[in-house]
């Protein structure tokens, strides 16, 4: 279980060196070959992935495809496919946080691992890294990766140089020496210059003065180098968010029955509530991430009303999730490692219970809990009273599961109300105020005795008011002043209008309903 970033860093560098060519052969029965995929670059198309059997051939990325058809007319070309490659890519990725959460995209065809602190997890760091290699091949990819104490050094030793050997910590010089200087992820027309000077090695330029490197070939040359050496530091950006609070668990057996990822669950649940109740939070946004044999990540989120650590209650939460979701978890042929993470977590003191009763509230949380988990979050909210005397802008909905000020709750609004002797509000109060024509007043700030509504006429027989309310003076808030009235028509149907504006501005007030009574 993490609960914090170790700051010790050992990067696995994941290099996929025939990403695009084997991403197209899996999609095929017979997998064609020579295979290769080409773009455009200017005016021509190019060569920009082949595959072992176009590479024995002598094809290269980089070629022009009319000359590799002209040598090879059997050859396959298929045109690239940026999207469907990234997002193989991600894929790929999301696949790698079985080993660590600490996971970026190294594009366009690298993943990086930091798995400081977490190689020991998996038997040591080459145990990590033969069993990721055996999942990226098992699923019909060609990788290489290699482990250093720096990005830049163990990007360099992935591609470039000896991916078997993970070498001591600041080792790096020994093993980056014999490299090309294209490893250190520099420019080609940079590589290009160096080489017509005869600096060929990652070597030839370790011991060169610095002043006229950086003078003849740009500081991009030696701020790469240092990082590599890990002079500079370099840091990892992780693709996904860590998690304040993690515990996992593998199955040396899949699992695939709901029954079984929910007992996961529970137990998971049991082992966060000890960090949790050490720390005196709880937990307000969890996920639940599933790992499939075949390396697919399902993962499944659910909020909480107010911070939880019950393990019973985080299951019940995930029950629901499931059957929301159904057949989207898909487990294939089963989960292999189930993962809880702790997204949000607030302050979760320890209450006196048996003293006082609060089961209504803890109801209606579980209420609300199982109702968010069922029909999305966003679904289900609740009205909060607001800072304002504009109706429409008095309350505000806003998902039941989130958290209200205390001093803009419904208990204060209701002792304003009563405090300020406010007429009765209307049974249905429109979302916005709908302008009503042909209104005839008997005195100009007098309530009107006919308007049109939604091309019916209305006569009125009897009214009330009117009850001003304006925003506040700071504030365009609501526009003008409003003079609400209360009337019935001859049908017996009861209406709260307004006039917005006074007679002597300019210009002239218009009229609005905002409401019908019961």
């Amino acid at each position: 279980m993490w609960s914090s970033v170790s700051s010790s860093q050992r990067i696995l560098s994941l290099w996929l060196d025939r990403l695009s060519t084997d991403r197209i052969a899996r999609q095929w029965r017979e997998a064609p070959s020579p295979l290769v995929v080409f773009g455009k670059r200017g005016n021509l198309d190019l060569l920009l992935a082949v595959d072992a059997a176009a590479e024995r051939l002598g094809l290269a990325p980089g070629l022009a495809l009319a000359q590799a058809r002209a040598m090879h007319p059997t050859l396959t070309a298929v045109p690239e496919d940026q999207a469907a490659d990234t997002r193989l890519l991600d894929a790929i990725a999301n696949g790698c946080q079985r080993y660590t959460p600490l996971v970026a995209v190294d594009p366009p065809d690298g993943v990086l691992l930091d798995i400081g602190g977490c190689a020991h997890l998996f038997g040591g760091e080459e145990n990590l890294r033969g069993d990721l290699l055996a999942r990226v091949t098992r699923s019909g990819l060609s990788a290489r990766a290699a482990i250093a104490s720096t990005i830049g050094a163990a990007s360099a030793m992935a591609r470039f140089g000896d991916a078997t050997t993970t070498g001591a910590n600041h080792g790096e010089r020994e093993r980056l020496a014999p490299l090309p200087l294209a490893a250190l992820r520099l420019p080609d027309e940079t590589v290009a210059a160096l080489a017509r000077v005869g600096l060929k090695r990652i070597g030839d330029i370790l011991d060169l003065p610095r002043s006229p490197l950086a003078a003849r070939f740009g500081a991009d040359l030696l701020r790469q180098l240092d990082r590599a050496l890990g002079r500079e530091d370099e840091p990892l950006t992780p693709r996904l968010p860590v998690a304040r609070y993690v515990a996992e668990k593998s199955f040396h057996e899949p699992i695939a029955r709901e029954e079984d990822v929910l007992a996961s669950v529970e137990r998971l649940a049991a082992r966060l509530k000890t960090a949790l109740t050490a720390r005196g939070e709880g937990a307000r946004r969890l996920e639940l991430a599933l790992f499939r044999t075949d390396g697919a990540v399902k993962r499944i989120a659910a909020g909480t009303s107010h911070p939880v650590r019950d393990p019973r209650a985080i299951r019940a939460l995930f029950v629901e999730r499931l059957a929301a979701l159904g057949d989207e978890i898909d487990p294939g042929f089963g989960f292999d490692l189930a993962r809880l993470s702790v997204l949000n977590a607030e302050p979760c003191p320890d209450e006196q219970i048996g003293l006082g009763s609060r089961e209504d509230q803890a109801e209606l949380d579980r209420l609300v809990d199982r109702l968010s988990a069922r029909l999305g979050r966003r679904r289900v909210s609740r009205l909060v009273a607001r800072d304002s005397h504009i109706p429409e802008l008095a309350a505000a909905a806003v998902p039941a599961q989130a958290m209200a000020r205390a001093e803009f709750g419904w208990d204060a609004f209701r002792r304003f109300r009563a405090d300020a002797h406010l007429s009765p509000r209307p049974l249905r109060l429109l979302a916005k105020p709908e302008p009503i024509a042909d209104v005839f007043a008997l005195v100009p700030d007098g309530p009107p005795v006919r308007f049109r509504w939604r091309r019916a006429l209305h006569e009125v027989v009897c009214a009330e008011g009117p009850e001003r309310i304006e925003g506040a003076w700071w504030s365009e808030e609501g526009g003008p002043a409003r003079d609400y009235f209360r009337v019935e028509d001859k049908a017996g149907l009861r209406f709260w209008l307004f006039r917005a504006g006074l007679y002597r501005d300019m210009p002239p007030p218009r009229w609005f309903l905002h409401g019908m009574y019961a």
